[in-house]
């Protein structure tokens, strides 16, 4: 397989470009999609980038058709990147479970590599977006590779800060709304891991936020993470977890803005609220 973009379909966007595209994934064996919105300073040369990972039940379209992201992204001459959720396709599909609510965790990626079967043969979403989608874009599309931040949504919060403390220096900014900050202690997670990655609960700790900054000897991001949740969500008690990621920041020494926020849900009207915020935050960062 080729790791060549194909174009699906591209709109004009607040004076930029946002564009849907698939591409042949070596590291997961089928074709995966992705979107990609361009501000209009890509026009001038490579700019910095955004990667946004959803949360279950989404794809590749939710965040830039719900978030309303891109007035602001192409103000900051920012490029969003929104990978989906899981492998898709026949072949995926034939996996037992693999189409079932993915309410239990299973199914959606949870931006991991599966260890266990029958998942390992393309549950591999680690893999593909740190060493082949990211790097497929920067070769592909004016996005400046020293300058990519990432941030997510609930099971994309908790790719968002386990991708960035697995792999040092990859990203340069990162932030979470209502992620899912200590899979290893809910059931989303306990579910997933399981199907994942097997019974040996130890592996789990490897794509577990809270251990990950606990397992920390320096602040890894020294300016700064941001992660907003609402109070309103009917999964913050049993899923979420955010005051765990806060104690284990504080004993890091890792500076952390959490901001708890009365009346809001989980969905995408809270993400809209504090969107502005987050890109913000990166473009600071990102500069």
């Amino acid at each position: 397989m080729t790791d060549s973009l194909k174009t699906l379909s591209e709109h004009r966007c607040f004076g930029g470009t946002q564009r849907f595209c698939e591409h042949a994934s070596r590291e997961i064996g089928l074709p995966m999609r992705f979107s990609v919105f361009l501000p209009p300073q890509a026009a001038q040369g490579p700019v910095p980038a955004v990667m946004y990972l959803a949360g279950l039940t989404c794809n590749e379209e939710t965040f830039m058709v719900k978030a309303g992201a891109q007035r602001l992204a192409a103000e900051l001459g920012l490029a969003l990147i929104a990978p989906d959720t899981s492998p898709r396709g026949p072949e995926a599909e034939s996996i037992e479970g693999a189409t079932a609510s993915w309410d239990f965790g299973i199914g959606a990626g949870f931006y991991l590599d599966a260890t266990a079967e029958p998942w390992a043969a393309y549950w591999r979403m680690e893999s593909w977006i740190v060493n082949e989608l990211l790097p497929t874009i920067v070769r592909s599309l004016p996005i400046d590779g020293k300058r990519i931040g990432i941030f997510g949504h609930s099971m994309g919060g908790h790719g968002a800060l386990t991708l960035a403390l697995r792999h040092p220096g990859r990203f340069k900014s990162l932030s979470a709304l209502a992620p899912i900050c200590a899979p290893t202690q809910c059931p989303w997670g306990d579910k997933a891991f399981k199907g994942y990655l097997g019974h040996d609960e130890e592996a789990w700790l490897a794509h577990d936020a809270c251990a990950l900054m606990q397992s920390q000897t320096a602040p890894p991001y020294p300016a700064g993470i941001l992660v907003d949740q609402g109070l309103a969500d009917k999964f913050l008690a049993e899923q979420l977890h955010p005051h765990l990621f806060e104690a284990a920041c504080r004993a890091a020494g890792q500076p952390l803005t959490l901001r708890r926020h009365e009346g809001y849900d989980h969905g995408y009207y809270f993400i809209q609220s504090f969107i502005a915020d987050h890109l913000a935050h990166h473009a600071q960062a990102l500069r």
